[in-house]
């Protein structure tokens, strides 16, 4: 593996004007508890930003560590849009997301395909709050040294010598990063972050909350619930993940949903003028493509990153089948672009809100890692070939368990599976069929918080308040009512 896959910052990802934020009055806090006992409020002030125009921009400061509340400190980055209708204003909405990817910037991106043309009540009557994690984008970063994968490293070993350097270099590149930003990167644990957005709560003088999550957060919305069941008023989980089961069996179902989704893309995308390869046999390309970077690495046309292997392809692959209208034709033109010998289009997330190093530092805490021996991730690679026999089990789940060997922090999972008493029903949005999480995995997470619906939606995307109108509708009526649609409601748009 090369380090090819691109450090993304929200700098880089849309050449913003960095958010200005100004420093607040630190939260006061008991001796004798980990929760803010008092807030001093946030100084919002006018975002300079032109995609957050007539928004505010603000910071808090939160404890690193949350059981020394005295200690070294964080800031939090917010960007909060106003309800347009204040007469009728009905609280605020949290947007957040996690693992790596910045709210702040979802939010821009919502700006910039329309929002709030398409997106009623929830702009009319709520404030939009977008908080980053801790640990990214605006918030206080996690910045690391080493590359996250260098060359010569892969994540998929093939013998006990490349294990060993694959563990070595995972354990060089924890230490440097404990060594620039110090214990902050014990500290990304879903727990810690969930504190943070009680401190946030508290500093917005809310009493009750409401919560809006995509993807890794509603695992954060879910352990939110958990500690601070009466400060939510709702919450909206889009594309939940289920962390209910064994973990191989969660990297095993996540492989074959991401290999189904690249057989529908295929299937589509010999057929469609939308795709660069149409008329062809698009399973048969991309295979060949791994199998020639695998032989000599494809230059990326640019000294910034190194060539790409088959390796490198397929774990930027995941990442482009998740939404079929804008992301699959551009898998297609990548694909061609480095057949033509420049594999630079694989170098960066479609999902320019994420930044890999800090997707996979909180991935190493919140998961204790069921793998510990060359055999036993070689079992795992065989398991793995047999349902993702493209994509080789080259997705999200199984490169968190490959990153995180000889990490030498210890985990701090949330105990999952059991029901979150106090909180309020969901309204849980999930596609038919999505490369991220299986559709199944809607069920497991309102199965832990009562009264919860699955709203399903027709498809391959998530972000689905974005593209369907018969979820905005359900989720705006959920919203301003709280009345949840019929369960195995099923949108079709």
């Amino acid at each position: 593996m090369t380090n090819n896959r691109k450090t993304h910052r929200w700098t880089a990802a849309l050449g913003a004007a960095a958010v200005a934020a100004l420093a607040v009055p630190a939260i006061a806090y008991t001796q004798d508890s980990a929760e803010p006992a008092a807030a001093t409020g946030i100084d919002w002030h006018a975002c300079t930003d032109g995609d957050f125009k007539n928004m505010q921009c603000g910071s808090i400061r939160v404890p690193v560590d949350w059981s020394r509340p005295d200690g070294a400190g964080l800031t939090l980055s917010l960007v909060r849009r106003p309800a347009d209708d204040q007469a009728h204003r009905q609280g605020t909405l949290l947007l957040n997301d996690g693992a790596g990817g910045s709210s702040i910037e979802q939010l821009r991106l919502a700006m910039h395909v329309g929002m709030p043309k398409f997106a009623g009540d929830m702009t009319q009557k709520f404030d939009l709050v977008a908080v980053d994690p801790r640990g990214v984008g605006h918030s206080t970063p996690i910045r690391c040294g080493e590359a996250l994968n260098p060359a010569g490293i892969t994540h998929f070993p093939q013998d006990q010598a490349a294990f060993d350097a694959l563990v070595a270099h995972n354990r060089a590149f924890a230490e440097d990063c404990r060594r620039r930003n110090g214990e902050l990167v014990a500290h990304v644990d879903l727990t810690s972050t969930a504190r943070d957005f009680e401190a946030v709560r508290s500093a917005l003088g809310e009493q009750q909350v409401n919560w809006y999550g995509i993807h890794y957060s509603t695992l954060l919305g879910r352990t939110y619930a958990k500690l601070f069941p009466n400060r939510l008023r709702s919450m909206v989980f889009d594309t939940a993940l289920d962390d209910t089961g064994a973990p191989l069996d969660r990297i095993t179902q996540e492989a074959a949903a991401a290999e189904t989704a690249f057989d529908r893309f295929a299937a589509w995308c010999g057929t469609s003028k939308d795709c660069a390869l149409q008329g062809k046999d698009v399973v048969a390309e991309y295979d060949a493509l791994v199998a020639r970077a695998d032989r000599e690495p494809i230059p990326t046309g640019s000294a910034a990153h190194e060539p790409l292997t088959g390796e490198d392809i397929r774990e930027a692959t995941q990442d482009f089948l998740t939404l079929s209208g804008l992301s699959w034709p551009e898998l297609a033109k990548a694909v061609v672009k480095a057949q033509g010998g420049d594999a630079g289009d694989f170098t960066h997330d479609p999902d320019d809100t994420l930044d890999e190093v800090q997707v996979q530092v909180p991935a190493c805490l919140d998961g204790a890692n069921p793998v510990h021996t060359f055999e036993e991730l070689a079992r795992l690679q065989k398991d793995l070939a047999r349902v993702s026999p493209h994509l080789g089990g080259a997705v999200r789940s199984y490169r968190a368990v490959a990153g995180c060997l000889g990490w030498p922090l210890p985990a701090a999972p949330v105990k999952a599976g059991d029901q979150v008493q106090g909180a309020p029903p969901a309204l849980i949005v999930q596609s038919t069929r999505q490369a991220l999480a299986p559709f199944r995995a809607g069920a497991a997470m309102a199965g832990q918080l009562p009264g919860s619906v699955v709203l399903g939606r027709e498809g391959d995307d998530y972000s689905m308040f974005l593209l369907s109108r018969c979820v905005q509708e359900a989720t705006n009526r959920y919203l301003t009512t709280l009345a949840l649609p019929a369960a195995g409601t099923v949108c079709k748009d």
